[in-house]
């Protein structure tokens, strides 16, 4: 049995390591809100049920209609999609016909997994984590992320007509590149792709989009995920937003019907829930600072500030068996990073959960740390 997890949220996994079940595993793996669905979601599931005996519309004109409201763009620049990981596949297929791409790294393994089925030429741009592990404790505020903005992508000469992938806020540091530092590498490169899967939870005026430039820049793609926000996983619903053209050339590559009408449904009906929106952003910059404070003071660990809803965390043990101590001591799964070649077994990553529930981890970490 493998001892690390290409993504996190692998509760089955995590069961047969504790001999329980999938239920009782606290998951701290997968970077998705702990508030649940939205109850506007569930309400627009069940209305839709009916429908199942019918195929979805083809085009997703009101899921398409509810995007372009959100963004103020056309609806005909947003492409609906099973996740965001099966938009990743089409933006892949278009970066691996230039000559190179260039990947910031440690990167989401989804990234290389998709270039490589088109045999892409990858460039590897690391980041210095080291650095980052020096910043203070006090620049954590999550209320103000501007510390964060100035940070630069780093990436050497750009050589021929080559692509970036890219997320912002970066997984799995939370970092995030500013718009005034992104904005000059779409002049360099053929083709940029920007994964904005965490920004939503950003309250709007400290995000870092750059979907309100997306009609200037034909050669970017910008892709954006409802399951994390939302607490959709099961779903499966993501959208990318791009130049029509483009994601005309996408849906001739695709299967038809990528989104069931249930995910459609409660797309809809999440993106125009404003008081939900509201109680995320709330909830998560009082319990991310009191993660990373904690976190802080447990000996061996060092958090990363971060502006998303997860913690980077350098440990002075093997996280890998740091990971199988608490669960079996507390059924309490955390995110390895052995998948990140980067990082290996001195990193794990902890997704922001509810302040109770942060204390229980932060009490499982306490008993589970190898002396």
């Amino acid at each position: 049995m493998q001892s690390f997890q290409a993504h996190g949220g692998n509760l089955a996994w995590a069961a047969s390591l504790t001999g329980g079940f999938p239920h009782e595993i606290l998951d701290f793996s997968a970077s998705i809100s702990p508030l649940g669905v939205p109850a506007s979601a569930i309400a627009a599931i069940q209305d839709h049920l009916g429908n199942l005996g019918h195929y979805p519309d083809p085009d997703y004109g009101e899921l398409c209609q509810a995007l372009a409201e959100a963004h103020h763009l056309p609806p005909n620049w947003i492409l609906p999609g099973n996740g965001s990981a099966e938009l990743l596949t089409w933006a892949s297929r278009e970066l691996a016909e230039l000559s190179a791409t260039y990947l910031v790294t440690p990167a989401f393994g989804d990234y290389l997994r998709s270039l490589k089925a088109f045999s892409a030429n990858v460039i590897s741009c690391p980041m210095a984590i080291e650095d980052h592990l020096q910043e203070r404790v006090d620049k954590a505020n999550g209320s103000d992320p501007s510390w964060s903005n100035a940070i630069a992508p780093p990436l050497p000469p750009v050589l021929g007509a080559a692509g970036l992938l890219l997320n912002n806020p970066h997984n799995p540091t939370g970092k995030l590149f500013s718009v005034e530092a992104i904005l000059p590498l779409l002049d360099r490169f053929a083709l940029v792709v920007l994964d904005e899967a965490f920004m939503d939870f950003l309250v709007p005026e400290q995000q870092q989009s750059l979907i309100d430039r997306i009609l200037e820049y034909p050669n970017l793609v910008i892709l954006r995920s409802l399951t994390k926000f939302y607490s959709l996983a099961g779903l499966r619903l993501g959208y990318a937003i791009a130049h029509p053209d483009r994601l005309k050339r996408w849906r001739q590559w695709r299967d038809p019907w990528s989104v069931n009408v249930l995910a459609a449904a409660a797309g809809v009906a999440s993106l125009r829930d404003t008081e939900f929106q509201h109680r995320t952003w709330n909830w998560l910059a009082a319990a991310r600072l009191s993660l990373f404070n904690g976190l802080a003071a447990l000996p061996g660990l060092t958090p990363i500030p971060s502006v998303a809803n997860y913690f980077l965390v350098h440990s002075e043990q093997s996280t890998v068996a740091l990971q199988q101590q608490l669960l079996k001591t507390s059924q309490i799964l955390i995110r390895d990073c052995m998948s990140f070649p980067e990082l290996g077994d001195r990193f794990f990553r902890v997704a922001v959960r509810t302040i109770e529930q942060n204390q229980q981890l932060l009490e499982g970490l306490g008993r589970s740390q190898i002396r």
